[in-house]
């Protein structure tokens, strides 16, 4: 800043702690609010009113108008990531206060077969969930990724890449019942109507999860600098090797990210699952052998249709919500471990 240009008010500033209390007095706004009997969301809007009040004329009579200009763009990023993340604490309070009554050994250790009423556990369904997901990861990560390595290494302006691509950006879209409906009626085809197996369940995640790794892996492929390529081919080595020892290991913590993505993005899901593996009350672990009870299905089962009495079901149905949750962190935590371990850090 030139000397010319210099203002008195570029040197005021307000005190470190001035949008701690600003804060602190929106909170006490809020919690006036509420005891004063409005409703929540109510009583969050004068809160935000009042740290606003609190803190920008105070910034505009010390700092001036451009500081205070952009402390009212600050408090408003703020709170915009704060009404974003709001819903996601609401849920993980919500599943964990309601699970956590059922969240004992018996819930892991035993199954719904000839449980009626109190007692029972999810043990039939977390098998099925890892069976079934374990399947249709098994079928998707080399699909998706030899197909990423395509689109991007080889067929680059091609007319079969620029197909695939349109193919694969249809397959994001597609609604998970579709995908199900699909499934059922490949199996229908060759077994007959009414059939239910575990395997239908992971071919139906399978086209769920497809298109994600491929665009996952298509991105890290598209992040690996050029002039890793270009050094191994000065040495001679062929472009098959230079993508399996140089372009794979480089990407290889993206794509570990991109593949647990899209594992969570199906672990959960109910549609397909109702349609192809059905429900069960015991334990299965043969996808080939029929009905195969999951997570998911389980919850849904139990909230949609509870007998008598009624809080057993809806205990367990919370209880299985959380352990999918806690499942899909556990994933997370991999990938963040496996990525750490084994990603190759650019210098």
């Amino acid at each position: 800043m030139s000397a010319s240009s210099w203002t008195w008010e570029d040197h005021r500033v307000l005190p470190t702690w001035a949008p701690w209390a600003a804060g602190g007095a929106g909170v006490a706004a809020g919690l006036l609010a509420l005891l004063a009997g409005v409703a929540l969301v109510v009583a969050v809007l004068v809160g935000a009113a009042a740290t606003v009040v609190a803190l920008i004329p105070w910034s505009l009579a010390v700092e001036g108008s451009r500081r205070a200009r952009d402390r009212m763009v600050t408090l408003t990023v703020t709170g915009a990531f704060a009404l974003a993340v709001a819903p996601l604490i609401s849920l993980l309070y919500t599943v964990v206060s309601r699970g956590i009554d059922r969240f004992d050994g018996a819930l892991f250790s035993e199954s719904m077969r000839g449980v009626v009423g109190e007692g029972g556990g999810v043990q039939h369904a977390i098998v099925g969930t890892l069976v079934i997901t374990g399947l249709a990861t098994l079928a998707s990560v080399p699909i998706g990724v030899m197909t990423a390595i395509y689109l991007h290494e080889y067929g680059r302006g091609g007319r079969l890449a620029k197909a695939i691509s349109f193919f694969v950006d249809v397959m994001t879209g597609i609604p998970s019942i579709v995908a199900g409906l699909f499934a059922y009626a490949l199996f229908a085809l060759i077994f007959g109507p009414g059939v239910r197996l575990g395997v239908m369940g992971a071919v139906a995640l399978s086209l769920l999860m497809i298109p994600i790794v491929v665009r996952s892996t298509e991105e890290m492929l598209r992040v690996v600098p050029h002039h890793l390529r270009e050094a191994a081919y000065g040495l001679g080595v062929p472009k098959w090797l230079t993508i399996v020892k140089v372009v794979l290991p480089t990407a290889f913590a993206g794509i570990v990210t991109g593949v647990m993505l899209a594992i969570a993005r199906v672990v959960g899901e109910t549609a397909p699952l109702l349609i192809t593996t059905g429900a069960v009350t015991s334990v299965n672990a043969n996808p080939f052998g029929g009905r195969m009870e999951n997570l998911a299905v389980f919850a849904y089962n139990q909230y949609s249709n509870p007998g008598v009495p009624r809080d057993p079901y809806i205990a367990r149905a919370w209880a299985a919500a959380l352990t999918l949750l806690l499942i899909v962190m556990v994933l997370n935590l991999v990938a963040r471990l496996v990525s750490a371990r084994f990603g190759v850090r650019q210098r």
